[in-house]
């Protein structure tokens, strides 16, 4: 652990979707952005393997508006072994228009957000944090990333800048119920990950993230 201060990167967009897990067949958001959308946002600026972020604090700058929205959506997920088979063998296509279905999404409009997150080095990394922090702050100046950061979903793009300083937090507290932290792998590799929630408030317009989560 070091005693830098967090990181800040202010973040919004027009549309926001932070899907409830416990909602299978159509998505329904959380009211406000999940540690894991904002790890991934994180990362999606600026990524290195010989560390990690762990999100102290979300701040809620807007008022929370939800939207709903119909699409037009396929109920099978892309399969490599038939991608592979319709390339080399030149059958079994598959047509998106026998499979379509209409799903109901209800999401979030015109957010912003403030995430203050730490760089955490990996165990056996003898870097300076320091290096990392530069980084990632040159790369919020002139906005750049490694590919573009989204709110939930990917179609949803997030844009980001350093705050001004001036930002405040909506003035409200909520009681969010309980929220998905983030996924857990297992230490054997197996790709497989299973959820972690944990008890969200909003307390005068911020979420923070219990540090515990990460022990």
């Amino acid at each position: 652990m070091n005693d830098y201060p967090s990181l800040a990167v202010k973040v919004w967009g027009e549309l926001a979707c932070f899907t409830r897990p416990e909602m299978k067949a159509e998505r329904v958001s959380y009211p406000v952005m999940t540690p894991s959308a904002a790890r991934g946002l994180l990362e999606a600026i600026f990524w290195k393997p010989e560390f990690f972020w762990k999100v102290r604090e979300i701040q809620v700058l807007k008022e929370i508006r939800y939207f709903s929205l119909v699409r037009n959506e396929v109920n099978k997920k892309a399969n490599a072994d038939n991608a592979q088979s319709w390339a080399t063998k030149g059958e079994g296509f598959y047509c998106a228009e026998d499979d379509r279905a209409q799903r109901h999404t209800l999401a979030l409009r015109d957010v912003c957000y403030i995430i203050k997150a730490d760089v955490v080095l990996k165990e056996g990394i003898r870097e300076d944090p320091a290096k990392y922090r530069d980084q990632f702050r040159r790369r919020v100046d002139k906005g750049q990333c490694f590919h573009r950061p989204y709110l939930g979903c990917r179609e949803f793009a997030a844009k980001f800048s350093n705050p001004a300083g001036d930002e405040k937090p909506l003035a409200l507290d909520m009681d969010l119920g309980r929220m998905l932290f983030d996924l857990v792998f297992e230490k054997n590799k197996t790709g497989r990950g299973k959820p972690r929630f944990f008890q969200a408030k909003l307390k005068s317009g911020v979420l923070n993230v219990p540090p515990e989560l990460y022990a």
